[in-house]
């Protein structure tokens, strides 16, 4: 009988498909049967249908939830409220893992927590991607510029009529570290607002140019 740990020893990551599980349950007549067993057991962890995690006694390491958020729902990149907290331009700590995709809005509720996805059109997704590393992989994020792009153009609530009002959303409704929201870089953001073409979101721009603390 395939056990837990003779699965554990073929598979290098933490996180394993269906695919993976079946072609190693191959001997099995009915393979769905044995992954049910095992998932009843707490070997296994379904995370969505067709992916896995394995339960906390044969994990090598702490899940990295930024991977799991790009295999669960994709295209897609980690981003917006989640990115900005790991960069540290907010103080809040957010569990929600939000990302963009070029899909349609979804929510997945997880053992692992909540991943939120936004819909992008292509040209507004592509620029300002970058591959990161964290917890013993890689994984797609927004840079911070795109993070903060991405933050102005889905929060409905952001609709500036004046100069202020930009300066009193970054730096009191989004409590913006000043440090880093002026250390952005110029160019990068430019690229991104170009693409968006976004009122609201040429407003940020023009904003924190104008400051001069943005960089070339």
């Amino acid at each position: 009988m395939m056990r837990a740990i003779d699965i554990r020893q073929q598979v290098k990551a933490d996180v394993l498909d269906y695919q993976q599980l079946s072609a190693m349950l191959c001997g099995y007549a009915k393979p769905r049967d044995r992954i049910s067993a095992l998932l009843a057991e707490g070997s296994l962890i379904r995370i969505r249908k067709g992916l896995y995690v394995f339960g906390e006694p044969y994990r090598r390491g702490p899940i990295s939830r930024e991977i799991l958020a790009n295999l669960i729902y994709g295209p897609s990149y980690v981003s917006v409220d989640y990115a900005l907290s790991r960069y540290g331009m907010i103080p809040e700590r957010v569990e929600n893992v939000t990302s963009m995709t070029l899909g349609a809005r979804k929510r997945f509720d997880t053992p692992l927590g909540t991943f939120t996805y936004y819909p992008l059109p292509v040209h507004r997704y592509t620029p300002g991607i970058l591959w990161t590393e964290g917890n013993g992989g890689v994984f797609l994020m927004a840079a911070p510029e795109k993070a903060l792009v991405d933050k102005v153009w889905t929060d409905k609530r952001f609709k500036p009529a004046r100069t202020e009002e930009v300066g009193r959303y970054l730096l009191e409704d989004l409590r913006m570290d000043e440090e880093h929201l002026f250390s952005l870089d110029r160019e990068r953001l430019a690229s991104i607002a170009h693409a968006f073409a976004s009122r609201k979101v040429n407003a940020v721009t023009h904003y924190l140019l104008r400051q001069g603390g943005v960089p070339v």
